[in-house]
């Protein structure tokens, strides 16, 4: 071989070995940082939202991952004025979940509210509050991780969706006579469509805000959020994030639940979502099999719509909780607090 060939061949070789460490390092960051993401820390303060975060702590946050603490609860109903119980409900293996229940003399409906990612159950409490006075009795759910819930970790909406499962099983053991609704946020969403289109839950009617359509999508959009190329970091993401937590990331899409969705459903989206778009929301509303609405909120991020458009909400949500042409609030299959078959505990 030539002296030319041989220094060909030489920098040929140094330049594979250099995209084979870099390649290898990719994988490294984005395994840290997906269990970062997945795994919630005992203590410290959270990582601010990409979109909030200089040059710096985003190179920061890429190098060394997310800090994300374990959800706990800031206030509970009676901080809006409800009375509650608190409940738990077993899910699956060992897992418990923590809940609050608020009866409403006279309620037809049942409706179970989700959080969404890195929250938990009192982040929900003003959506509550407006079910509550729209007629409903009303089950607030921790996920696994998150509140008084047991566990420490998330997989935003995979398995959460089981924790769906237990709760609605849970509600028509409790209130058989009850009218079922489920309502899910973000990550919430995304379970209750997973618990309904693949592990057989029949609600009577389903109400979601800021659903993704994809789990590759919504990881995407954070690259996006701090301006940053989302390929291949993205996609490693969402490979590692499986393989720690034992499922298919890349199936792990919400447009794809929706396929099998037949109860009614009511999705609403903000136009100024970057986590989110609404491009997102729409693949997943045209998939949905069976009666439908869409709802947009101008503006509106990534948060609680009913604090932004309480009126628009609540018309909306109110045409869901229509029974056969009646209202809700009917005087027969009143929805009572039984005191056994679960674990009651006296409020703090």
């Amino acid at each position: 071989m030539s002296l030319n060939g041989q220094k060909v061949l030489r920098w040929s070789s140094v330049c594979l070995l250099l995209l084979v460490v870099a390649f290898a390092g990719l994988n490294l960051l984005a395994y840290r940082q997906a269990y970062a993401m997945l795994h919630y820390s005992a203590a410290g303060v959270r990582t601010r939202n990409p979109e909030g975060l200089s040059v710096w702590r985003k190179l920061k946050v890429l190098a060394c991952g997310v800090n994300i603490p374990r959800p706990h609860k800031q206030g509970n109903p009676s901080t809006v004025g409800m009375p509650f119980r608190e409940v738990t409900i077993s899910s699956t293996g060992t897992i418990q979940l923590g809940a609050w229940l608020c009866p409403k003399q006279g309620a037809t409906n049942l409706v179970i509210l989700f959080h969404g990612y890195a929250s938990e159950k009192s982040s929900q409490l003003v959506e509550a509050r407006q079910f509550y006075d729209l007629g409903c009795a009303v089950l607030m759910v921790d996920f696994r991780g998150s509140g008084q819930s047991s566990e420490a970790y998330t997989t935003v909406g995979y398995d959460e969706a089981e924790d769906v499962v237990a709760a609605v099983t849970f509600a028509r053991e409790q209130f058989p006579g009850a009218r079922i609704v489920l309502f899910g946020q973000s990550m919430g969403a995304a379970a209750v469509l997973r618990a309904v289109g693949q592990l057989g839950v029949k609600p009577d009617a389903i109400v979601l805000e800021a659903v993704f359509d994809t789990m590759l999508n919504t990881i995407r959009h954070r690259f996006e959020a701090m301006h940053l190329p989302s390929f291949p970091s993205a996609e490693l993401l969402v490979y590692w994030g499986g393989q720690q937590m034992g499922f298919d990331g890349f199936a792990h899409n919400p447009a794809d639940y929706a396929t099998r969705v037949t109860c009614p459903t009511l999705l609403m989206h903000g136009t100024g979502d970057a986590r989110v778009y609404v491009a997102d929301a729409r693949q997943v509303f045209e998939r949905l099999a069976g009666p439908k609405q869409f709802v947009e909120f101008k503006t509106t991020g990534h948060e609680s719509y009913v604090k932004r458009n309480r009126d628009e909400w609540r018309s909306a949500v109110g045409g869901v909780l229509l029974l056969d042409g009646r209202t809700v609030g009917r005087s027969d299959s009143r929805i009572v607090l039984p005191s056994d078959r679960y674990t009651v505990q006296p409020s703090n």
